[in-house]
């Protein structure tokens, strides 16, 4: 059982002096944050088509035991029907993603908090996500961000499938912590700025719980400090990583 903790990306302009070294230069931000943290979310494969040369260049100036999430591409979750996305995922996963070898962790799935359940749609869905990346196996995890997920027939879904739900600490969405998979996926979204690590020490004490809970049984655990205390949110996952 392996319990990481990471944040957003590691582009962010308030970051530099609050994060990074004051003169750190931008081509060295990756290599300095996948040394304090063990895990980063990247928002940009949502939006892009990256190369296997990026997806190589990720590899290399990170250490061996650091691992990145995927948010996979808009184009594969933001559709009225979600059955069909098979040409958008078969494209993404055909744009390199292999190239990070072992650091290559979960790929997350974030639907609209428009979108609604439609079980007969998501079970489609859900059978268009690959098993394995050549021999590699793939880790998969939803994020629905609608009030009508929250339905045994979804949690069943995702169980019979092996696939993650987001455990979402956030005012606007769902909370669901259910184990449905070998690991559990938490992005943190509640974090306040003017909180030096973000949220209070009792709140990581807490979290830091959470992780060892989420831990039992041998389930891996990513935690991700998002959106909320964003300036923060590096801080907040170097406190975490230092509780456990």
């Amino acid at each position: 059982m392996t319990i990481r903790a990471g944040v957003g990306g590691w582009t962010f302009a308030p970051w530099c002096g609050t994060f990074y070294p004051k003169g750190l230069p931008h081509s060295r931000e990756l290599e300095f944050a996948s040394r304090v943290l063990t895990t980063i979310e990247v928002n940009s494969t949502f939006y892009s088509t990256m190369s296997p040369a990026t997806y190589a260049k990720w590899h290399a100036e990170t250490p061996d035991d650091f691992v990145f999430s995927l948010k996979a591409p808009r184009y594969a979750v933001n559709r009225r029907e979600l059955a069909g996305a098979g040409e958008s995922i078969d494209r993404f996963f055909a744009s390199g993603v292999d190239a990070l070898g072992d650091k290559l962790g979960p790929i997350l799935w974030q639907f609209a908090a428009t979108k609604r359940f439609d079980a007969d749609d998501f079970a489609r869905f859900i059978a268009l996500l690959p098993a394995k990346i050549g021999s590699r196996r793939l880790r998969h995890v939803l994020e629905p961000r609608h009030d009508s997920f929250v339905d045994p027939a979804f949690i069943a879904m995702a169980r019979d499938a092996g696939l993650a739900i987001v455990f979402a600490d956030a005012h606007a969405y769902p909370m669901i912590d259910e184990a449905t998979a070998d690991f559990t996926y938490a992005r943190l979204q509640n974090g306040e700025d003017d909180e030096p690590l973000g949220y209070p020490d009792a709140a990581l004490d807490g979290w830091a719980e959470h992780a060892r809970q989420w831990g039992k049984g041998g389930r891996d655990a990513f935690v991700y400090f998002i959106h909320g205390g964003k300036v923060r949110a590096p801080a907040a996952a170097m406190a975490l990583l230092e509780r456990l």
